[in-house]
């Protein structure tokens, strides 16, 4: 009989010890979770984002059967409370619902980012797609996209369009519109997208690109007229809205939310909050509560939601790059 050698002992030795230490953590996700976790928005409180995280934290904590504890670190447009979550340990318990802007566009456009937003995360779930709108002030006579190109391209330079700041999606969504469009209009920026709503409803800006949850109570009350949607296809919330890319083929802004972890969440774990947070998107009474505001729910895996992330990198920063727009146009 043959007597072992040393290093195969050594081998086994090494083998049985990688396996002891392994067994706690096997252990502590086949437990997962066993303590309250936190789901990190990094936006102010009430804003649709925080919303959604809110009304699935209660289906979260039946379902898995422990708090789901939402915590805002808003600040610097998203990249406060995301970079939190890229630190943390990818433990299960720091969760983030960012947005498509933090993930896909804040890379282009600012220089110094504490995060690569595909890179440094895990992702879980897409969460949902927010409603938006192209709406003109009253004042402006058009009622349809292609009048309104028509109208600009009569007009150029006397049009404004309000934004939320240099970069926001309603900056990205009227620059690429006019860049397609061929026409030239002038953007004025605010400090977020409540004032410029507010000049829009006022008529001191004549254009606005924003959620529907800003949009559609003013369009109700004949403030503004609605001209479009900017997403790939008709919206089911609005089914008679249509498209700018009805006018405008290849014309597309869709406005994601998505649950991720930091990079190195276990497989079995992400999978395990797919699937909780998936039957909690479709539970009647959530889909209610965020269809009043504008947000579609979906149901997508893991690999669609990071497959929709990498491409959405990839389009937004060349479309940023090829504008020259950064955070510190004007």
């Amino acid at each position: 009989m043959t007597t072992p050698t040393g290093p195969t002992r050594r081998t086994a030795l090494a083998a049985a010890l990688a396996a002891t230490a392994l067994a706690p953590t096997a252990r502590a996700q086949e437990g997962y979770p066993n303590r309250p976790v936190t789901v990190t928005v990094p936006w102010a409180p009430g804003g649709s984002t925080d919303i959604l995280a809110r009304v699935l934290a209660d289906p979260l904590r039946q379902a898995l059967g422990q708090p789901f504890v939402v915590e805002n670190r808003s600040g610097a447009s998203g990249n406060i409370g995301s970079a939190a979550v890229a630190r943390a340990t990818p433990d299960g318990y720091s969760l983030l619902f960012g947005s498509m802007s933090t993930h896909a566009m804040n890379g282009a456009l600012i220089k110094d980012m504490p995060f690569d937003g595909v890179e440094d995360f895990t992702p879980i779930a897409l969460l949902a797609y927010v409603l938006n709108t192209m709406v003109v002030h009253p004042s402006v006579p058009a009622r349809s996209v292609a009048e309104f190109i028509a109208h600009a391209k009569a007009n150029p330079g006397r049009i404004s369009y309000a934004s939320a700041g240099p970069g926001s999606t309603n900056h990205l969504c009227a620059a690429m519109f006019a860049r397609m469009a061929g026409i030239e209009m002038v953007h004025v920026p605010y400090r977020g997208g409540a004032p410029a709503v507010v000049d829009t409803v006022a008529g001191q800006t004549q254009l606005l690109f924003s959620a529907g949850t800003q949009t559609l109570p003013h369009v109700q009350a004949g403030r503004l007229r609605l001209l479009g949607v900017t997403e790939g296809r008709r919206s089911a919330l609005l089914p008679e809205a249509p498209t700018v890319a009805e006018t405008l083929p290849g014309y597309e802004m869709a406005v994601w939310y998505g649950a991720m972890g930091p990079k190195g969440l276990p497989p079995s774990m992400v999978a395990r909050l797919n699937a909780a947070i998936n039957r909690a998107l479709m539970l009647p009474e959530v889909k209610e509560k965020m269809a009043a505001i504008g947000v579609e729910v979906v149901n997508e895996t893991p690999e669609a939601f990071a497959a929709t992330l990498r491409t959405d990198a990839a389009k937004w920063g060349k479309v940023i790059r090829e504008l020259g727009i950064s955070m510190g146009d004007a």
